[in-house]
């Protein structure tokens, strides 16, 4: 075999050091000790494919590092045994549920003692860290005295995700190593940096390949390894003074991402580095509180349970993508945008449209899309290989998936369909990305109805997660699981709605929207209207998405839906056409309600005299969503009130700290809600009529 192959293979190999006895006294870790009298500590959670913190399993590093301390090795290695990575962070079903600070803080504490005890040790520790290190992992890490990074590690602090700092000494230990400015900017926004940057960061000493790893150990281990040293610069930025400067300047860069009453975790951690950055012992005590403080705000509550949403939507998936190659039609802002992402996730695209221009176009897009999510020049030209300009739909025949992507008019698609169906492959799955046409209306030309399902994507589809997955009466059950597989498989989560106008997004999405038109005639500022879904946690106001999503497509969306929903929704205002009619379009166009500039709505700064958003304003915009969700329930559309949760969170944005609106009803009170929406009936008309769902709404 050629050496070269044999060294890439031994890249994929993780070296362990002496193979461990097969009855370890341990359950979740392996001791060895090699020629030269190193340990080495191998991290291997018992019936997990990924390492996480648990109670137990930090209890019995406890355990282990006890046993070191009498056994006295030259050096000690930690490891993880896992190929997924070093250590994902902590295990987070220890996190649901905690209501009373005390019992978190004095877990917190126990696991703080085994953390210092690994620190302390009179003895050589090196940390080899492969794939992930995340949260509770790299606080691990830190406390070692070295740390080598194989190539293609990542490493980060995610805890703000959920509501959360770091806990197991985290915030003491990183902003002491490495420059504090650059350690909080990544706690503060949870972004997870390769291993060439944490090098350049002094976080690890040494970046190497498997294959050199015991070398590199005993160069760490007998003192032959240059350490990272934190710089002069972070004793000065960690005193005293520079910090209260420091902090004030992070408070008001936080606030423009995440405002301070809805997320406490960032202004929580600036407070702490602020008060005890230049006193370790007393930052360690402070951290433990703080900590403890933030996981029983509903914030830090609600996020965790985000956290699971997720990973019950990811399940939903199920295994077994069998989808490789995918043929998309139209090339549009959704279609380009499409093939694209399956592109960039390793499917061979074929992309067709009518005209040259849109696909050039698209092609132009997916290549500024690769440049910013994809690291190696050689992989964004491997996702650019595998997406292919076909203006003569050639790549219908060996597609194993067909996605169309044409403007929702249904004789045009109904048109589409006739002539792809005969070229379409056995077993090739027949998808539309329709927003609003029902899919029974859809069907009726297919002579193979029950190959046909909708993949209802979101704009922009590379930042929002959720899909659609549709179905109507005659669907084929292997056809729908195929379906989801394939959304898995792209890295997206599959939300299972039966076919009905909207499905679940548009229609809860349209009362928002539409209402505050209304609002808009009775001469609220639009500021105004934005500020108040932007006050309830909104990640932008109705106005500025109207413009975002496209004033055309919101007024064909609302139509559809008011023909089949009737005065359950708000009427459309005469204005809102002519606008359409007259080309302003919103961003697209540079004009809608906003001037659109570089992609960014100008909002001149509120005058004094704008008028501040009133609770009953907040209500008009947001509970109309809940009593759509809570109908989508009662029909049937949807069954399951966590995916319902999901789907408007991963899909709109819902605010995440409410933890959707179905939650947000719960929490709020089911009985509060309804009586809310009558009295919003008696003064605004009967489209804020309570549904007949709440009546058994749990």
């Amino acid at each position: 075999m050629d050496s070269r192959i044999i060294n890439t293979l031994a890249d994929r190999v993780l070296e362990l050091g002496p193979k461990p006895d097969a009855d370890s006294p341990y359950r979740n870790f392996k001791l060895t000790r090699d020629d030269d009298g190193i340990a080495w500590l191998l991290f291997d959670r018992e019936g997990a494919s990924a390492n996480t913190l648990s109670a137990d399993v930090v209890e019995e590093l406890d355990v282990v590092l006890a046993a070191l301390e009498s056994q006295r090795p030259t050096g000690i290695v930690v490891r993880s045994a896992k190929e997924s990575g070093f250590i994902a962070g902590a295990d987070v079903n220890e996190f649901r549920g905690a209501s009373d600070p005390r019992p978190v803080e004095t877990a917190i504490g126990r696991a703080h003692a085994v953390i210092d005890r690994l620190e302390a040790l009179k003895i050589p520790t090196v940390a080899v860290i492969n794939g992930f290190c995340l949260g509770g992992g790299l606080e691990v890490a830190l406390a070692c005295q070295s740390r080598i990074a194989i190539d293609g590690a990542r490493f980060g602090f995610p805890e703000v995700m959920l509501g959360l700092h770091p806990g197991l000494g985290g915030t003491v230990r990183f902003t002491r190593l490495v420059d504090p400015m650059q350690a909080m900017t990544l706690m503060l926004t949870g972004k997870t940096i390769d291993a060439r940057r944490a090098k350049s960061l002094g976080l690890v000493d040494a970046v190497t390949q498997e294959r050199h790893v015991r070398n590199a150990v005993k160069d760490a281990v007998f003192g032959r390894l240059k350490r990272a040293r934190p710089g002069p610069l972070n004793a000065i930025l960690n005193f005293t003074p520079v910090r209260g400067f420091l902090a004030s300047r992070m408070r008001s860069e936080a606030e423009k991402a995440a405002p301070h009453e809805h997320y406490p975790a960032p202004y929580a951690l600036i407070d702490l580095w602020e008060k005890h950055g230049g006193d370790k012992a007393a930052m360690l005590a402070a951290e433990k509180t703080s900590f403890a403080n933030l996981m029983v705000t509903p914030t830090a509550q609600n996020l965790i349970r985000v956290f699971f949403l997720r990973e019950q939507m990811k399940k939903l998936a199920g295994f077994g993508n069998k989808i490789s190659r995918v043929h998309v039609i139209g090339a549009g802002a959704m279609g380009g945008d499409i093939a694209a992402w399956c592109a960039s996730q390793g499917l061979r695209v074929t992309l067709s449209d009518m005209k040259p221009e849109p696909v050039a176009g698209a092609i132009k897009r997916a290549a500024d899309l690769f440049g910013k999510i994809m690291r190696k020049p050689t992989d964004i030209r491997d996702a650019l290989d595998r997406l292919v300009p076909d203006l003569d739909g050639e790549g219908v025949r060996n597609a194993d998936l067909i996605i169309e992507a044409v403007p929702e008019k249904l004789e045009l698609k109904q048109k589409v369909y006739a002539g792809l169906e005969p070229k379409m492959k056995p077993g090739a799955i027949l998808a539309t990305n329709t927003s609003s046409i029902p899919l029974q209306d859809l069907r009726t030309t297919l002579q193979k109805p029950e190959r046909l399902v909708g993949l209802h994507f979101f704009n922009p589809v590379s930042r929002l997660q959720l899909v659609e997955v549709v179905s109507h009466d005659g669907s084929d059950p292997q056809i729908l699981q195929a379906a989801l597989a394939f959304v898995g498989a792209i890295d997206r989560l599959p939300l299972p709605v039966k076919s009905s106008p909207g499905f679940l997004v548009n229609r809860a999405l349209t009362p928002y929207m539409l209402e505050a038109m209304v609002m808009l005639d009775e001469k609220i500022d639009k500021v105004t209207i934005d500020a108040a879904a932007e006050k309830f946690g909104m990640p932008m106001g109705p106005i500025e998405l109207a413009d975002q999503v496209g004033l055309d497509i919101c007024l064909a969306v609302g139509d559809m839906l008011r023909s089949k929903f009737g005065d359950s929704l708000p009427p459309t205002p005469a204005w809102l056409r002519e606008k359409v009619a007259s080309g302003e379009l919103g961003r697209k166009t540079g004009k809608g309600f906003y001037v659109w500039k570089d992609g960014k709505a100008a909002k001149a700064s509120a005058s004094p005299a704008t008028a501040q958003p009133t609770p009953e304003m907040i209500d008009r915009l947001i509970l109309p969503m809940s009593n759509v969700c809570v109908a989508c329930m009662r029909e049937g559309i949807v069954d399951n009130a966590d995916t319902v949760d999901g789907a408007m969170i991963f899909g709109t944005g819902y605010a995440p700290f409410r933890g959707g609106p179905l939650n947000y009803a719960r929490t709020r009170g089911p009985e509060n809600v309804v009586s809310a929406l009558r009295v919003l009936a008696q003064k605004f008309g009967g489209r804020f009529a309570p549904d007949a769902g709440w009546d058994s709404f749990k």
